[in-house]
């Protein structure tokens, strides 16, 4: 089975973002009382038992004619769409109003399987005033409260009930890596360089690639996966001018890799949907290497290739450990420098350290540079070791974890970098204080 996509649906302040919250397990999603605060659908995975899925938060559908409505509604009917399954999120303290009746017929057209989430439901005697709710025509309702955490349980299972474990696609050894970027800045014609077959649609409009699509290809007679991805935009009526909301099939293709090509057109630059997507795949704890594309397109190639680095340097500060590559697909002009750098990147990413040579590196790092006391306490580093790769992620016994300023931790990263070749990957440093699990 395929990993299932999950949707919470609903009319603004009904308690969508705290049930997100409790699903995923973290605080992700902004939660105030005021209505609308969620505009951008949010992604999050959540895990149960044996089973996994995605999960999409949105904003508050609302039938006013207030700022941003219709670009809810918009998104809201794009995330209905990529779901097999919809919650719909509804108040048991307020009860039905007309917004809940629009997301009805949003639902009952959609034709998707749809939970009602009864949310702010207390007590077992609140229950008894929700019949009410039966009105709205869907099989399946469950009672939870966001606030207190409650019910949470219940509505996993009944969200899984039907799932399947899902089945690696690949052999564990196939490195898989997705081409992601805004639309029309030749993620196809990329893929179509590196397989060297017409394998994908190309096409001068944005938008031509309607989902993820995977090749497997051979380079030095090992087999590699690609992922294109959709273009962050899908073609329709409902869809036009909101390319930044269409995310979701490249945050699955994100989720799958092992490393990212994040495509930038060097004929338009840099702009801010560039770093949201990069930013994507670092939260995802991706491998990332920036490709520039279209550079047969460049005059005085020299000087720009010199001017185009400095400038990702300084707006892609965040993955400042990306390599950058410099290519075009249409031409394939330098595409053979892109899979040394995936190799390359790839074996940082999966990269292990020698416990005794961690220890020596951070213990020089800290004897040249002392944290600064705080409150006459001073953080003191006992041990680090190895806890895992995919990013390389390393465990650090300390003596109070409180006493760890993040400007200190980056420079523990930067000395690491320094020491060991983590080109391409993120590296995560875990700091527990003495006698306390990670």
């Amino acid at each position: 089975m395929k990993k299932a996509t999950v949707s919470l649906v609903g009319r603004p302040n009904v308690g969508k973002s705290t049930i997100f919250n409790n699903l995923v397990g973290k605080k992700v999603a902004i939660i105030e009382d005021t209505p609308g605060v969620t505009r951008d659908r949010i992604y999050g995975n959540v895990s149960f038992k044996d089973y996994s899925f995605y999960l999409i938060d949105t904003g508050g559908i609302d039938v006013s004619q207030e700022l941003f409505n219709e670009e809810i509604k918009i998104q809201a009917q794009i995330a209905i769409d990529e779901s097999d399954i919809v919650l719909f999120i509804v108040d048991g303290k307020e009860g039905l109003t007309s917004n809940d009746y629009v997301v009805q017929e949003m639902l009952k057209k959609s034709g998707k399987r749809v939970i009602v989430v009864i949310n702010k439901v207390d007590s077992k005697e609140s229950r008894d005033n929700m019949y009410v709710f039966y009105e709205l025509g869907f099989e399946e309702y469950v009672y939870v409260s966001g606030e207190q955490n409650t019910g949470i349980y219940e509505l996993l299972e009944t969200v899984t009930k039907d799932f399947t474990p899902i089945e690696e696609e690949y052999d564990e050894s196939m490195i898989k890596f997705s081409v992601i970027g805004r639309p029309n800045v030749g993620k196809s014609s990329l893929v179509n360089a590196i397989v060297n077959e017409e394998r994908v649609i190309v096409s001068e409009e944005a938008g031509t690639t309607r989902d993820a699509i995977d090749t497997i290809f051979k380079y030095h007679e090992k087999d590699y996966v690609v992922i294109d991805t959709a273009g962050m935009r899908k073609k329709g009526r409902i869809y036009d001018k909101i390319e930044k909301y269409s995310l979701l099939r490249s945050l699955k293709a994100i989720d799958r890799s092992d490393v990212c090509l994040v495509v930038i057109d060097a004929n338009e630059g840099i702009i801010e949907h560039d770093k949201h997507i990069a930013g994507y795949a670092k939260e995802a704890g991706k491998a990332t290497i920036i490709v520039v594309n279209k550079w047969d397109l460049i005059d005085e190639k020299d000087q720009k290739m010199r001017d185009f680095t400095k400038l990702i340097k300084e707006e892609f500060k965040f993955i400042g450990y990306s390599p950058i590559v410099f290519l075009s697909a249409m031409t394939k002009k330098r595409i053979h420098t892109l899979m040394p750098e995936v190799l390359k990147v790839y074996e940082n990413y999966t990269k292990e350290i020698k416990t005794s040579v961690l220890n020596q590196v951070i213990q020089d790092a800290y004897i040249l540079n002392l944290p600064p006391s705080y409150k006459n306490k001073r953080l003191k580093i006992y041990f680090a070791s190895q806890a895992g790769n995919c990013p390389p992620t390393f465990n650090l016994s300390v003596n109070s974890k409180g006493l760890v300023h993040f400007s200190y931790q980056r420079y523990l990263e930067n000395k690491m970098r320094e020491s060991f070749d983590f080109t391409g990957t993120p590296i995560v440093l875990q700091f527990k204080s003495k006698g306390e699990e990670y």
